[in-house]
């Protein structure tokens, strides 16, 4: 998610809203020692006692035009592309990956114009957080395989809500959704994950709030997420419940999931929605959003994409436009990607977005229309 855009309306957090969340802490301890002891009864843990240490990287390079040419090049919205008119890089990582016995982890250092935008509204609070450092580390966990079915990890690590991940090339298109961009990446804690069978996959995450390294207040938040596939079809139910700058209790769940028709074909979708105290105190205010994306296999190294989407957030919980009637927009785009080599991938896509009021900065003023094209080369290694 897109924390530049992000603005919590300040409320009184009431005492009903500091017993649910030391008591969803409870219950998530529980639930975790109970899994963990039903499981390492009868496990046999790995005799491997050898740490190897894998490594590899991503640099994922970009030039897009904005026809709206915003006046200071910075695009609103998007986490990527986040310039108009430049060649730069939208992602370069670094990784080592752990594992041997029952120790694993990953270390993944980053930079790019992704990074900045994406963490350009990491909290401070202090003088020794924020995103300074936070924005260089794509990941940094340690974990340990408590039976070959459960591990448990602490750290910094991929957020356990939505279909899209932060590297380009893993996603069904090259820009992201704004389900995507607006919805946690990543986040800091704890995470406990249960391979129940070959098909479903569990996990608990006890992290610190909405996509935030530097905690905003004394609270916790929990996070869940299942995992379910068949031969042709995969589907994840997630949820996220925590309060958040002392606003009240967030609550927020989603599906997604991605199947194939024949050969040549494969479709993508997600809908997410969640709900926050008003600032007044009467009621709650929702959000929600959707997308999805189809893919046809043109040949074994081309791909055409189309994607629509939807996003809503009338009363500004997650995207602030300062507007009175917030933010509702319709977006679509169009792609063709092109596999040049093993880990090579080259994609280009022209996505338009529009909305109920002018939101977008551009050279003569404010739109609501915007359209973008772009075209990155991408390498993994």
């Amino acid at each position: 998610m897109m924390n530049r855009f992000l603005t919590l309306r300040p409320a009184v957090r009431t005492a009903a809203a500091s017993r649910c969340s030391h008591a969803a802490s409870i219950v998530t301890a529980s639930v975790l020692a109970v899994l963990v002891a039903g499981n390492s009864a009868s496990a046999q843990l790995p005799t491997d006692s050898a740490v190897r240490v894998r490594w590899g990287g991503f640099v994922d390079t970009y030039v897009a035009y904005d026809a709206n040419r915003p006046p200071e090049r910075d695009r609103q919205f998007t986490t990527q592309p986040a310039r108009h008119a430049e060649f730069n890089v939208n992602l370069a990582q670094v990784h080592a990956t752990i594992s041997g016995g029952r120790l694993r982890g990953r270390l993944a250092l980053q930079a790019g114009t992704s990074v900045q935008s994406n963490y350009a509204g990491e909290p401070t609070e202090g003088v020794v957080s924020g995103p300074a450092v936070s924005r260089a580390l794509q990941e940094a966990w340690v974990g340990i395989e408590l039976t070959p079915a459960v591990t448990l990890d602490a750290g910094i690590f991929f957020s356990n809500v939505g279909l899209e991940g932060w590297e380009s090339d893993a996603n069904p298109t090259y820009t992201r959704s704004l389900v995507a961009d607006f919805s946690p990446y990543y986040s800091s804690g704890v995470r406990l994950q249960w391979k129940a069978s070959d098909r479903l996959t569990a996990r608990v995450d006890v992290i610190n709030g909405w996509q935030n390294i530097s905690e905003t207040n004394s609270d916790k938040a929990v996070g869940t997420r299942l995992d379910m596939s068949t031969t042709r079809l995969h589907a994840s139910w997630y949820t996220f419940a925590g309060t958040e700058r002392d606003a009240g209790s967030r609550l927020f769940t989603g599906v997604s999931g991605s199947t194939t028709l024949g050969e040549r074909v494969r479709l993508f979708g997600q809908v997410d929605v969640g709900s926050e105290p008003r600032g007044d105190g009467e009621g709650r205010a929702q959000w929600h959003g959707g997308m999805a994306v189809a893919q046809f296999l043109l040949s074994r190294a081309t791909t055409l994409v189309g994607r629509v989407e939807r996003y809503s957030d009338p009363e500004q919980i997650i995207l602030v436009t300062g507007l009175a009637d917030g933010f509702r927009g319709n977006g679509a785009s169009l792609g063709l990607d092109r596999r040049l080599a093993s880990g090579v991938l080259w994609r280009s896509e022209v996505r338009s977005l529009r909305t109920d009021a002018a939101v977008f900065n551009a050279a003569d003023g404010q739109r609501r229309h915007n359209v973008v094209a772009v075209t990155s080369l991408a390498v993994r290694f």
